[in-house]
């Protein structure tokens, strides 16, 4: 079954995924917004709220149903205080109002409306699901109607007190509208504006169809599963229902461990044998030329351009795409790189989306494995990831770069986080040159790849603005990050 925070999914990865409309980090640096990756997904309240998460009920229909429910316990609350004022016990009034029953004098027949609006209404919008208004509108006419005879028909001289009666019969006919005027006017058009935003052409301009999982490339990466692309990594749209809670893994990696024990598990791994450390060089030395050749590739096309001027591009093959964004930051190339490399472990305290990161294992001085968990993304849609990720910092060309893959070791699952995958994620800096600008050498023009896999059910379009947004946020971040740096240091 999948977790209570993850059930709140589609009202998250909207925000922060599928919106794409994230705020830069508070701080003293100018702040400004960042804007979405597409205007056109900019998304409200309105639309989470209509989605169904993995085909369950959306979130206004729900609101509907607990609309009815209130509806027949209010009802019967009512019922009960006006049997109690006209100083009758349960029973009494039971024989003379509904064994006994006479319209002019019963107002047991207000209940029994309201229980067959409970019963219609969920049986048509909650069982069958029903779109059409037909249902809650016959109901709301029977209601008005049948109160409408009650007024005409009921002996109200014989009545001491007659306000609790009338307020009974109001409230009969008040819900009865408002059931009418929320589903027609909030669940109706919430729903097929949920189901439009799906299915519209705008959301192909990332992913024009679906691509396979975890299909085979040129890319050998540490992952252990042959020659691999890093467009690998990507969940599809008819991944299982569940796989946001049941990732497969090896038998012998399915434990779970809190979050003490994860980092008393994280503090005293085992070192490394002379043929880990070799294959784990290896590997290092090959995606230093699998990131170059992304970096250096023709085949980018550009998404758009961010509040920012940050430049988004997507590479698309036949196994998946890989994000990109191109940006200029305030900091020397090769300085920005041993930075971010060698303080690693810092992160959370400049990214807010990161709650932890730990050096899990030196190989040499520039090849690392290390540690990474997220926090849940925006309300809620993504609930928090963690990645095992082995990192390398090589220069190649005119990059100086950080470069990364996941890889398996034999470290638990923790709890309530759910294991994803890196396929070739890349952070290069270059030397920016400008002979217009005097401050050339204080600035680098940094380039950020990603690709990652998140194990979720969730469209793969969907993803894929997640992702973008992410990369746009972590450029912000960044630039947060050197602005607090550079007034510590000065």
């Amino acid at each position: 079954m999948m977790t209570e925070e993850d059930r709140h999914q589609l009202r998250a990865a909207a925000e922060n995924l599928l919106s794409g409309s994230l705020q830069s980090q508070r701080s003293l640096y100018p702040q400004r917004s960042i804007s979405s990756i597409n205007r056109e997904y900019i998304i409200t309240e309105n639309l989470i709220a209509g989605t169904r998460p993995n085909g369950r009920m959306s979130n206004v229909r729900r609101f509907f149903c607990l609309l009815i429910t209130f509806d027949l316990l209010f009802t019967c609350l009512m019922w009960l205080i006006c049997t109690t004022i006209a100083g009758e016990n349960i029973s009494t009034a039971f024989i003379e109002q509904v064994l006994h029953y006479r319209i002019q004098s019963s107002l047991f027949d207000v209940v029994m409306a309201a229980v067959c609006r409970f019963i219609i209404l969920l049986l048509f919008y909650a069982l069958l699901y029903m779109d059409h208004w037909i249902i809650v509108a016959l109901t709301t006419t029977s209601t008005c109607a049948f109160t409408g005879a009650k007024v005409y028909f009921f002996e109200w001289n014989n009545v001491q007190q007659p306000g609790f009666q009338a307020l009974l019969i109001m409230t009969s006919f008040v819900l009865a509208w408002a059931e009418a005027w929320y589903f027609d006017c909030r669940v109706v058009p919430q729903e097929i504006q949920a189901r439009d935003w799906l299915n519209s052409p705008l959301m192909d301009t990332v992913d024009n169809e679906r691509t396979s999982l975890l299909r085979n490339s040129h890319y050998n990466g540490p992952l252990n599963r042959g020659p691999e692309n890093a467009g690998n990594f990507f969940t599809p749209m008819d991944s299982p229902t569940h796989s946001d809670d049941e990732e497969i893994v090896p038998k012998n990696l399915q434990k779970t461990a809190t979050d003490d024990n994860f980092l008393n598990v994280l503090q005293t791994l085992p070192s490394l044998s002379e043929k880990e450390i070799d294959e784990y060089n290896n590997k290092a030395r090959l995606l230093v030329n699998q990131s170059y050749e992304l970096l250096t590739s023709n085949e980018w096309q550009k998404l758009n351009t961010t509040s920012a001027g940050d430049v988004v591009s997507v590479l698309s093959n036949d196994y998946g795409k890989i994000l990109k964004i191109e940006g200029v930051i305030d900091a020397p190339a090769i300085e920005l790189v041993d930075r971010l490399y060698n303080n690693i472990e810092d992160m959370p305290s400049w990214n807010k989306d990161v709650s932890l990161v730990k050096k899990i294992e030196t190989i040499n001085l520039n090849t690392d494995i290390i540690y990474q968990s997220t926090k849940t993304y925006g309300a809620g849609l993504i609930g928090p990831r963690d990645f095992i990720t082995l990192r390398h910092r090589n220069k190649c060309g005119n990059y100086y770069m950080t470069s990364g893959i996941s890889v398996k070791i034999n470290l638990p699952h923790r709890k309530n986080h759910v294991r994803g995958e890196n396929g070739i994620v890349c952070f290069a800096t270059e030397k920016f040159e400008n002979d217009d600008d005097n401050n050339a050498e204080n600035k680098c023009h940094v380039t950020w790849i990603l690709h990652a896999n998140l194990n979720i059910w969730l469209p793969q379009r969907v993803i894929d603005k997640s992702l973008a947004s992410t990369l746009e946020k972590m450029m912000g971040s960044v630039r947060y990050y050197v602005y607090q740096s550079s007034n510590t240091s000065g």
